[in-house]
């Protein structure tokens, strides 16, 4: 399990939701803000672990390395993910969904190559290293949002990085899983 690959896989999956939180954050109170968005990683992150290992059964595993193809394909595509703000009686429930609603694409195209590899046991430690970065990021949104270059840097830039980090994910997973290896040993 590569640590380094899930925190910029995190990041680069949440790059365009952080902008969220900073609204959510000031709608709602931190812990259910906290509670809803790690809910939504959890459930996004579990769907696309058994999604893979699903397709793992049929295919071999360098094969599963033409995934690779998703995280790049979200990089190059020109939509733009936003969702409006989903009303609810729960705070909690009202974070979820938006969190869904505004990521639960990229999520699951973007995990699931990384995570098709993995043991339960490395996925149950995927899943308690992402949760930690969850609670951490919302902690720290909570800090910066009201600094004014930190917004004015991520709406300059926050595409392009969220972009650049989806490619590198990309090729990544063609890398891992040995599809590059493979198609070398073709030639």
């Amino acid at each position: 399990m590569n640590y380094w690959l899930l925190l910029i896989t995190f990041i680069s999956v949440n790059l365009d939701f952080f902008f969220m939180l900073i609204f959510l954050l000031k709608k709602y109170p931190l812990p259910k803000v906290m509670l809803g968005y790690l809910l939504g990683n959890l459930v996004l992150l579990t769907l696309s672990f058994f999604v893979g290992k699903t397709l793992a059964l049929f295919l071999p595993e360098w094969l599963l390395g033409v995934l690779g193809v998703l995280p790049i394909y979200m990089a190059l595509r020109d939509d733009d993910d936003n969702a409006d703000d989903k009303t609810s009686s729960s705070q909690v429930w009202a974070v979820f969904i938006t969190y869904l609603s505004v990521c639960a694409g990229c999520n699951l195209s973007i995990f699931l190559p990384v995570l098709v590899g993995e043991t339960m046991v490395h996925f149950l430690m995927t899943l308690a290293f992402i949760s930690v970065l969850t609670l951490i990021v919302v902690i720290i949104i909570k800090g910066v949002a009201g600094i004014p270059a930190v917004a004015t840097v991520m709406t300059a830039h926050g595409e392009k990085l969220m972009k650049a980090c989806y490619i590198v994910i990309g090729l990544y997973v063609f890398w891992d899983s040995g599809l590059i290896s493979h198609l070398l040993t073709l030639i």
